[in-house]
């Protein structure tokens, strides 16, 4: 399959319809994903990236109609992680001498995965490939999200193709962002941002205006993932540079376990007590251990403040809770608030554990939490609504 991008551009790449789980099982893609590589003629004809390898046949068969690859010119691994680079071992058993234009921590990572001596020829920012009336530069973007990335950028096209930045896990047939529902194609942006590139925030930034310190039109962005930005696309790389900023909104989620009943109770009227308070905000809450956890941290990333609660259960808290701080511990939110509550039968450990993993985690505590004893009681919801009205004097 393969769609016209330009006059000199065409997509080749696989649309994954089925995918609901990637990275293993840590991150649910609800609307499928694409892998994309892009072919690019001129006088030198070059294949950027490829696909999974589930599908490398399939692309390699796919490849063989568009054209023939003995007449690949070069190959480009913006990035070296599987669903990039899957279906490369493949194709380059056909057309082994092939140079592969990558960066050293590229080769470095390719030869880890796939334990083959390629035509590899490393690259920096500010290189240059000639391939006849067009050149492509190459962009270093470490840790957007591996040390090993880069973008490349196509003169003339004015096309940047940007690797895992600006884009998301969004299957479509429609391959250009205007063509797309808006709504779900931004929800899927902020996700891939909130869950993926939010540790690397401080980098984002600086990328951002090194490549715009370059002073080169952009007509279009061609991400790896998802849809193509070609109406208005600077428009995401100003999102970008929004969430990179420690973004929040005016929302306060809060998050929780329960066993009985009793913390989900105090979830609900802590959420009246902010309501009361500031009805402005929005409030959003989710059980964890039947919410999907990147819708989670996605509305986490979104919210100035989090409240999250278990119950105590053997001097502990609840697993689903456990985890989910441990994923949120490792993005490094900055600049949200943060507080801990939990109901307890007889020892009530939960409160002060959790209190302590939202400081690893580089939140703000602003209390002590709150405990009830068991389901509470009339008073009980009294003091969960009220301690939802102070919460929200002390996360002004």
């Amino acid at each position: 399959m393969h769609f016209p991008v330009t006059e000199n551009v065409s997509w080749v790449g696989k649309i994954d319809w089925e995918l609901r789980k990637f990275h293993g099982e840590e991150y649910s893609t609800h609307r499928g994903s694409t892998y994309n590589s892009y072919l690019v003629r001129d006088e030198k004809t070059v294949l950027i990236d490829t696909v999974w390898k589930p599908f490398a046949g399939e692309f390699i068969e796919n490849l063989k109609q568009e054209i023939d690859l003995e007449k690949i010119d070069f190959v480009i691994l913006n990035h070296a992680e599987s669903d990039h680079s899957g279906a490369l071992p493949e194709l380059m058993k056909i057309i082994p001498d092939t140079p592969v234009y990558c960066t050293a921590n590229a080769v470095r990572s390719l030869k880890g995965h796939y334990h083959q001596e390629l035509n590899f020829r490393t690259v920096k920012t500010g290189d240059r490939l000639n391939i006849g009336s067009k050149e492509i530069i190459f962009i270093e973007a470490p840790m957007l999200h591996w040390p090993d990335s880069m973008f490349c950028y196509l003169t003339g096209d004015n096309i940047l193709f940007s690797n895992d930045a600006f884009g998301q896990h969004y299957a479509s047939e429609l391959l250009f962002n205007d063509l797309v529902d808006q709504a779900e194609l931004f929800q899927e942006c902020i996700k891939y941002y909130a869950n993926i590139l939010t540790p690397f925030s401080a980098m984002v930034d600086r990328k951002i205006k090194e490549v715009t310190g370059f002073g080169l039109p952009v007509d279009m962005i061609c991400p790896s993932h998802g849809v193509i930005w070609r109406d208005n696309p600077l428009q995401i790389v100003t999102k970008y540079a929004e969430w990179a900023a420690n973004y929040r909104e005016n929302q306060v989620t809060i998050i929780y376990d329960t066993m009985w009943d009793g913390t989900r109770r105090m979830a609900e009227a802590i959420a009246k007590g902010i309501h009361e308070a500031d009805k402005d905000a929005t409030i959003k809450i989710f059980n964890v251990a039947r919410s999907d956890k990147n819708d989670i941290i996605t509305e986490v990333f979104r919210s100035k403040a989090v409240l999250v609660g278990s119950p105590t259960i053997n001097r502990g808290i609840l697993s689903a809770i456990a985890g989910i701080l441990e994923e949120i511990r490792g993005l490094g939110f900055k600049d949200k608030k943060a507080a801990a509550f939990g109901a307890y039968g007889w020892s009530g450990e939960s409160v002060a554990m959790i209190t302590g993993r939202l400081r690893e985690g580089g939140f703000q505590v602003v209390n002590d939490g709150l405990r009830e004893f068991w389901n509470p009681d009339q008073q009980g919801i009294v003091n969960c609504v009220s301690y939802g009205r102070d919460f929200v004097q002390q996360v002004k």
